[in-house]
């Protein structure tokens, strides 16, 4: 028979039937792609650049979770601190006018913005409790309410309903978010498309902003998706564009959906379907639709978004920059910053972060505080009513004295704090160790175990915090 699948001339003395017979397939051969392992589950494709790091027994390499929050965790540690690059920004601009590689308008920007950073001590507190309030959507006693209802619960129907009805108030509370995101996407899109294409869709942008600065979300839901969505749909059909413009009409596509889910009616629909159980209908008080509106419009976070103006000052100030307005470096510092707050913002993370950068005598104080509410849960494991524990990690970068790393658990009114303090405060441990326990004395609090020690390296998040490494507290989507 013929050697069908040869494609040069059988050489003498050459059996290519022997060719790779001896040869055996390994999963550990790094020749073969994905070859079968009876203890893994292998891919459909021949790629093999998985996540994992192997198994758990060799070498001393730690074991990996493969999901995106071991993806979240490894960018977080290798996300430069936002401390850092605002103390280079900040620090910079300190005393600026207007110089070589600046343009006046970001001058401006960031003299507002530094003004804001002198405070004194009332004015920090309110600083504090502001951003608290701002990283807290899901505050007050109507989600106490759904919270308890959910742990205590054992029917799928009922948690099921609480948590659409967060998904629709999440939504609904970023609803002035979404907007800015489809108007953005939209003009983006103006850009990336042929011309020809963009200028047939910019009226549509234009009416769309009309509609939205009006309010009306079913005249702008139905621009979207009846004109807007098939006139970019049919774009793609004809021209197969798979480049930039594909990626901003998928986007485009997530926010129409949320604008859609976060509407007034789909919110009280989900808030209806909660009424029809009778143990949450009885815990909610009979809340009728004007209430739970005028409750969720007036909660905390709400007016803590409307006014914060640190994080739309300093938003302002980063596009000005990124636009060209400052010299290389400092849009540099810019770019680590962003990316601190996506990274430090993720839905993994189950974490409060709060950001206080301020002027305090005289001296530029750069500190991040990362918060666990409920670092050790007690009622979980059977402690009685005793208080949950709460872990505090401040990361503070003083000018003239450094950085420092403070641990502070509570419990009740008993306190315990860790302080890793620079090399030139490490000969005044005790003097600090004393004031930092006369400090909590003074404020009705009990002092536990009080140390300050020289920092050989700084913490990390998920060393403070290891419950985030948990199954239990960690989100596993990776497919």
């Amino acid at each position: 028979m013929p050697d069908l699948l040869g494609v040069t001339n059988p050489v003498p003395g050459h059996d290519n039937n022997n060719v790779n017979r001896n040869m055996p397939v390994s999963p550990n051969d790094p020749r073969i792609q994905n070859a079968p392992d009876p203890t893994r589950v292998s891919r459909p494709d021949n790629r093999t650049e998985r996540q994992d790091t192997g198994d758990s027994t060799g070498g001393n390499q730690a074991l990996r979770y493969d999901s995106n929050f071991a993806s979240f965790l490894q960018r977080l540690m290798n996300t430069p601190g936002m401390s850092q690059s605002l103390s280079t920004i900040l620090a910079f601009y300190e005393g600026t006018v207007v110089s070589s590689g600046i343009e006046e308008g970001l001058a401006s920007e960031m003299g507002a913005l530094l003004n804001m950073l002198k405070m004194d001590e009332s004015q920090l507190g309110k600083f504090l409790f502001s951003q608290l309030a701002n990283g807290t959507r899901f505050g007050g006693a109507l989600f106490a309410i759904l919270r308890d209802a959910y742990s205590s619960s054992n029917a799928e129907s009922v948690r099921s309903s609480i948590l659409q009805f967060l998904k629709k108030y999440s939504d609904y509370s970023s609803t002035s978010h979404i907007q800015g995101n489809l108007l953005r996407g939209l003009t983006r899109l103006t850009r990336a498309i042929p011309a020809s294409y963009g200028s047939q869709l910019l009226p549509m942008v234009s009416r769309l902003e009309e509609l939205l600065n009006a309010g009306d979300r079913a005249g702008a839901l139905k621009l979207l998706q009846g004109s807007i969505l098939p006139f970019l749909s049919a774009y793609t059909s004809k021209t197969n564009d798979m480049g930039l413009s594909r990626t901003l009409i998928s986007m485009l596509a997530l926010d129409i959906s949320r604008y859609e889910n976060g509407s007034e009616d789909s919110l009280l629909q989900a808030f209806h379907q909660l009424n029809g159980s009778p143990g949450l209908r009885d815990r909610l008080g009979g809340l009728s639709d004007e209430a739970l509106l005028r409750l969720l419009n007036s909660s905390s976070f709400a007016k803590a978004a409307e006014g914060d103006q640190f994080a739309a000052q300093l938003t302002r100030a980063a596009y000005s920059a990124l636009q060209g307005g400052a010299a290389n470096e400092v849009q540099e510092a810019f770019r680590n910053i962003i990316a601190a707050f996506l990274v430090n913002e993720s839905v993994h993370m189950p974490l409060n972060h709060i950001l206080l950068p301020l002027e305090w005598d005289g001296k530029m104080v750069f500190s991040e505080m990362w918060v666990d509410p409920d670092a050790e849960e007690n009622m979980k494991r059977g402690r009685g009513e005793r208080d949950n524990t709460q872990r505090f990690l401040f990361k503070i970068d003083i000018q003239g004295l450094g950085f420092f790393d403070i641990v502070l658990t509570s419990q009740g009114e008993r306190v315990d704090v860790q302080v890793f303090c620079p090399e030139k405060v490490a000969p005044f441990s005790q003097l600090v160790q004393g004031e930092l326990s006369r400090i909590l004395t003074d404020n009705g609090l009990t002092a536990g175990a009080v140390q300050v020690q020289r920092m050989d390296r700084p913490l990390t998040i998920s060393g403070v915090f290891p419950r985030i490494f948990e199954g239990e507290n960690s989100i596993n989507v990776k497919i």
